[in-house]
């Protein structure tokens, strides 16, 4: 199996919706990116990126199966739901390339078969440069598949002459020459995602520190300087889900103003983990026992972040162990 370098690809620009290098085929088995289900044919070069562009789409919960024998397709596709519901598979990416040996060479003809029989798909083909193949493959110090006993660049002639039809029919190609693999990341992102897709996911987590703080938290807040509802009778039996104790917390001095400044000194973070392929994000909020003041302030700043856009889950993880 190919693939590319494990730390990264070329510096290059990011691209965004029309990355240079890549283009919009008129081909006849494109599919509209609302069609449902999804199925995407990843092809290419070995080398540029095949790997890392399956990688993406897990990330992004498509079903992706590797190295399929293009016989396997019709099957596969056939086994496709228009839901994601109770396990069947909506969205369905299938890496298929020159390590199938002579299985490879029915691709074309199950295309076809493929866009007779009425199935939707897009081919993604990833290329690269010749130079840049070649740089890779030394840098993994492993042979092209198709090289034999001879160079690199004659592995790399005999995969193109193979790949030619395949490609001139691609929906989308994907020149990766100058891509790191965050930028391949993001551009494969933006190829089969929506806007809502592409947002950050905010987790915001109550806890009680003497439960000890949640381990998978990227940031950890204290509630512990705002007056504790605990010691007043009427709100001691409630939670911050309750309005009596969220009133009470919220207008104690200096809780709208941590929301405040804490919600504007995590803008740009969001904006930075996006950036860098990170897109969850678990914020940890605690207070005592993670019954009132972590509460209320969680379920506050969820309110304010979902009011801009942000797509927040909200845990609260100890309630009811009191």
């Amino acid at each position: 199996m190919t693939s590319t370098p494990p730390e990264k690809m070329p510096e290059g620009p990011a691209p965004i919706e029309a990355p240079e290098g890549s283009r919009q085929a008129d081909g006849p088995t494109g599919a509209p990116a609302s069609a449902r289900p999804e199925l995407l044919v990843i092809t290419g070069m070995s080398g540029a990126g095949r790997t890392r562009a399956a990688a993406a789409l897990e990330d992004l919960r498509w079903y992706v199966v590797d190295n399929l024998p293009p016989t396997m397709l019709p099957p596969l596709a056939g086994m496709m739901t228009a839901t994601a519901d109770r396990g069947g598979v909506r969205r369905l990416a299938v890496v298929v390339d020159v390590r199938g040996g002579e299985f490879f060479s029915d691709l074309v003809v199950v295309l076809n078969d493929l866009r007779d029989t009425g199935v939707a798909f897009r081919i993604l083909f990833l290329d690269a440069s010749d130079e840049v193949l070649v740089r890779r493959f030394e840098q993994v110090r492993r042979p092209h598949p198709l090289q034999g006993g001879g160079r690199i660049l004659d592995g790399i002639a005999a995969e193109r002459v193979l790949l030619e039809q395949v490609r001139a029919r691609a929906d989308v190609v994907i020149d990766t020459s100058e891509l790191t693999v965050h930028e391949l990341t993001r551009t494969v992102t933006d190829i089969v995602c929506g806007p809502t897709e592409r947002a950050m996911r905010v987790t915001l987590v109550s806890f009680g520190f003497k439960y000890g703080i949640p381990i998978d938290a990227d940031h950890v807040v204290d509630m512990r300087f705002l007056a504790n509802p605990y010691w007043v009778a009427d709100l001691r039996p409630l939670t911050g889900k309750d309005a009596p104790v969220s009133s009470y917390v919220l207008a104690l001095p200096g809780a709208q103003e941590f929301i405040d400044r804490y919600l504007a000194l995590i803008e740009p973070l969001l904006d930075g983990y996006m950036k860098e392929q990170k897109p969850y994000v678990t914020i940890a909020v605690g207070c005592t026992g993670g019954k009132h003041r972590s509460v209320a302030i969680v379920e506050a700043m969820a309110e304010r972040l979902r009011a801009h856009g942000q797509r927040v889950r909200v845990v609260h993880r100890d309630l009811g162990r009191e």
